[in-house]
């Protein structure tokens, strides 16, 4: 051990350090500073990390603190707080730039470097200084914009102040900032990995690395005897289930006879330290009998094929989707096109792994075990824990949550922690690295598809037929999600009179496929419209006219049978039209006087379903003694804004200041049952749930006469009401995949515009512009936010991710997208109210997520001449396409 003396925040500390303590493990382990975050396995990958020492931004988890001597280190917590925050700060919230918060203490401080050094920096100088900073939630922009203000701030153009007084005082359809936003800016949210309880045990698991095989021995006792170990559980250990209940339980949480997945756990370490059961758990030594792994479909579904779980064969299920007779009228179409489509296994990459804290409260058999995870209503948690661990008394709270996208919709990690909890009766965390978090999680599912589409003379959609292949992975998880989804929105804004589809489910030894970002649709609506610029070329038709020509309209039928009330994508055809026009012809421009780099626009469209059959919400409204009013729910905020959603709402409805309302969100103890933060449900659903119980809340007060505690109890009146948003119940037919799936639509129409360099292949998405009516819109900055971040998910999804086992393993092998990727973007907004949408609205977070490939993948065909019809559309991909067209 050294004496190292430094400065940390303005305080002179000296510390006792090993020779390998990085900088991030003193601030976070031993002071306690939490709001330095790590996200990559301390190879520098993510920026999270990211402090100032000596006045020049550094990479905490790269710099030794023996190294260190005399310096002078400034965290997130030394710049300011949410009572005196640092110009910075301020503009990173005003800006709209934080949603999850979990990149933005380490932003902020390389931004900081960056306005010390140049008060007026450019977009290159910007994108240069956060270079090593990812984001997975905003797509950059309003990050980029941020920095801007800050520097606006800086040289004393404008203040905090003079921005906060422009921002219209009335709840609705105004960009407030998010009420969490200055608590992240400032460094004191605290996501999981952020608690820390004295006597606390670090887990680890010991994994196989193996896409399939048996296990023949698990040998733990070297590994026992290692420093700082207390004890290692196997399958046998477990208490309860060794499951947690999904729709079909057919993953243990420790592996039993045999390894389907690569990296499956197989037993769990527990050590005094995080570094001690890392090691510990390498030292388990797995005796596996390697089999042949089915990774492919033609692979699992060959006559031979291993049946990889006993109560189903590989060929899980074949869902049908029938409307009208599609063979029929490919028949007698004019105009008909087949291609065949597939995409990558992608993993949805939210940048805080799945980390959990659990602890027991009270002892013995009366003791509650305390999870403290990331999404208190997805999985309705306490329960499937309870179950799981054969202990009734369960407690879930959420953290802040550093993302989300679907890859937390299993708790794997949550019952983990909780059985080292209950045998080892010590405080337990599991922070697993972020290797563990790539073959721990589950991934956006794989899809092979053979399309086929038809037209008549005049241009009109007959028939589109689907038959679609769809890669789970090793376990079932949430596969009838995806299949639903696929089919509810597989015809998208488009008048099809006749379709059939086919989603043929099936197991293999690839990432078990799960809820992502859009779940479904993503894949689809890739091929389909695709599918509609290859029929459109066919005809001689332009691609807009093309889709505007074929889009339903109200009163006409999906392809699931139901009726559309209202339809507003031609509307939103005619807003996008002067900006196809202009980017047409720029494109053509350029071309003329370029030989190796050509330009290329394409289109990106989809109807996206909000609401679905059967669903519901509850929430508590209660005005308390000094006049606020508490919103009881469980529902998360992973990053997308729905504390805004709820505040402005409540502000709105009850015509009170926004500061009366408080959020009671992320404890069991006093939230009712909600559902998960996923669909785009949460204003519709949860919203609705409020809507309903403040309307009641506000008659009470108008009865009344009074919109005070004490006037509410002086009138006789209640001062908690419930909230209910209840849908009513589809007609789905699983036999023909036709009935009632949602109630309301969201519609966007996308345009990439792209450079292509034809000599090596690669793809630089210049601007995307999108036009969005999602209804009456809450908070735009918020809204802004969830589309440009899904546009950079989409951008990432159609030309560089892709999950490899074993070849996967931080973010510079998975391409993860960084600023200096960023395209501009133009967001042109239409206001349709929705008739049971919540104050007219519905919600947002996946739609551009869906439309974005298709669009870039359109836009290198009209740039180059190739079609990119598998994903992802990399640079080799793209260079091996053009040498065939030679």
């Amino acid at each position: 051990m050294s004496k190292v003396t430094l400065t940390v925040n303005g305080v002179k500390k000296t510390v006792d350090v090993s020779p390998d303590t990085v900088l991030l493990d003193l601030l976070r382990d031993t002071l306690h500073l939490t709001g330095t975050k790590q996200s990559c396995d301390r190879k520098g990958q993510c920026g999270a990390c990211t402090v100032i020492v000596n006045g020049k931004a550094v990479r905490s988890c790269l710099r030794k603190v023996v190294d260190l001597e005399g310096a002078e280190v400034i965290s997130i917590e030394g710049l300011g707080t949410p009572d005196n925050p640092h110009l910075i700060q301020e503009a990173f919230v005003l800006a709209g730039a934080i949603q999850c918060g979990f990149c933005t203490p380490g932003m902020i401080m390389a931004a900081k470097v960056l306005l010390d050094a140049n008060p007026n920096p450019t977009l290159a100088d910007i994108k240069k200084a956060l270079a090593h900073n990812l984001c997975r939630c905003t797509g950059y922009t309003k990050i980029v914009d941020a920095v801007r203000l800050a520097a606006q701030f800086v040289r004393g153009e404008t203040t905090p102040e003079a921005v906060r007084a422009a921002i219209p005082d009335k709840p609705l359809g105004v960009s407030h900032p998010r009420p969490s936003a200055m608590q992240k800016a400032c460094g004191l949210a605290k996501f999981s990995a952020d608690y820390y309880f004295d006597n606390a045990l670090e887990i680890a698991c010991a994994h196989a690395f193996a896409n399939y095989a048996r296990i023949k021995s698990v040998d733990i006792s070297e590994a026992l005897k290692m420093p700082g170990v207390v004890g290692i559980l196997t399958e046998k250990d477990m208490r309860g289930t060794n499951r947690v209940r999904e729709a079909i339980t057919d993953k243990p949480l420790l592996m039993e006879d045999m390894v389907r997945s690569y990296g499956d756990p197989v037993a769990i370490v527990a050590a005094e330290t995080r570094a001690q059961a890392r090691a510990a758990a390498a030292a388990v030594k797995i005796e596996l009998d390697v089999l042949k792994p089915m990774m492919t479909m033609e692979e699992a579904l060959a006559p031979n094929a291993p049946q990889l779980h006993d109560w189903s064969p590989n060929l899980i299920s074949t869902t049908p989707h029938i409307h009208g007779d599609a063979e029929k009228a490919l028949a007698a179409s004019e105009y008909v096109v087949e291609a065949s489509f597939s995409t990558q296994v992608n993993h949805q990459a939210p940048l805080e792994p799945e980390v959990t804290v659990a602890y027991l409260d009270g002892k013995g058999d009366n003791a509650e075990l305390v999870v403290i995870g990331r999404s208190i209503n997805i999985h309705s948690n306490a329960a499937q824990l309870a179950e799981s661990l054969n202990w009734d008394k369960v407690r879930y709270i959420e953290a802040y949550s550093g993302g989300q996208f679907g890859q937390k919709s299993a708790i794997i990690t949550e019952a983990i922690a909780g059985a080292a909890c209950l045998h080892f009766r010590r405080p337990v965390r599991y922070v697993p690295s972020l290797a563990e978090s790539f073959f721990l999680s589950p991934k956006r599912h794989p899809y092979t598809m053979t399309y086929k589409m038809g037209a008549d003379k005049d241009g009109k959609f007959t028939a589109l037929w689907a038959d679609m292949y769809i890669n789970k992975g090793a376990y079932y998880l949430l596969g009838p999600l995806t299949i639903g989804r696929t089919i509810h929105m597989l015809s998208s804004a488009y008048k099809i009179p006749n379709v059939w589809a086919s989603c043929k489910l099936y197991y293999s030894n690839n990432a078990s496929g799960a809820a992502a970002r859009g779940a479904g649709p993503p894949q689809s609506n890739f091929a389909v419209e695709s599918i509609i610029d290859m029929l459109a070329e066919k005809v001689g038709m332009d691609p807009l006219t093309f889709r505007k020509h074929n889009s339903l309209k109200p009163g006409e039928e999906r392809s699931t049978g139901a009726k559309v009330d209202q339809f507003e994508f031609p509307q939103l055809c005619d807003i996008i039209e002067p900006h196809w026009k202009r980017a047409k012809k720029d494109a053509a421009d350029f071309n003329a006087k370029n030989e190796t780099v050509k330009r290329g626009v394409g289109l990106g469209v989809h109807a996206f379903g909000i609401g679905g059959a059967g669903d519901s919400g509850t929430v508590t409204v209660e005005m308390n003694p000094d006049d606020t009013v508490t919103i009881y729910g469980a529902i998360a905020d992973p990053g997308e804004g729905n504390d805004s959603m709820l505040t402005q709402i409540t502000a709105h409805v009850l015509d009170i200041p926004m500061n009366r309302v408080k959020l009671a969100t992320r404890d069991t103890v006093n939230t009712v049952g909600m559902g998960p933060a996923a669909g785009s449900r949460m204003t519709y659903i949860g919203g609705g749930a409020l809507q309903n119980g403040v309307e009641q809340m506000r008659k009470a007060m108008e009865e009344a006469g009074s919109k005070t505690y004490e006037g509410l109890k002086k009138a006789g009146k209640p001062v908690s009401f419930k909230g209910i948003k209840q849908l009513k119940k589809g007609n789905w037919n699983p036999e023909t995949g036709q009935g009632d799936s949602n109630e309301s639509l969201v519609h966007n129409i996308q345009m990439a515009e792209v450079e292509v360099n034809t000599e090596t292949g690669e793809v630089s998405v210049l601007k995307m512009t999108t036009a969005v009516d999602a209804g009456i819109i809450i908070n735009p900055k918020v809204v802004e936010g969830q589309l440009e971040g899904g546009m950079d998910q989409g951008i990432g999804f159609a030309l560089r991710e892709e999950y490899i086992h074993g070849k996967t393993i931080d973010w510079k092998t998975f391409k993860f997208p960084t600023i200096e990727m960023m395209p501009e973007t133009e967001i042109i907004f239409q206001e349709t109210p929705r008739p049971n949408g919540t104050l007219g609205g519905t919600g947002i977070g996946e739609m551009t997520m869906i439309s974005t490939a298709p669009s870039i993948t359109n836009a290198i065909y009209h740039a180059c001449g190739v079609r990119m019809n598998h994903l992802p559309a990399s640079p080799d991909k793209v260079k091996e396409a053009l040498a065939q067209k030679k």
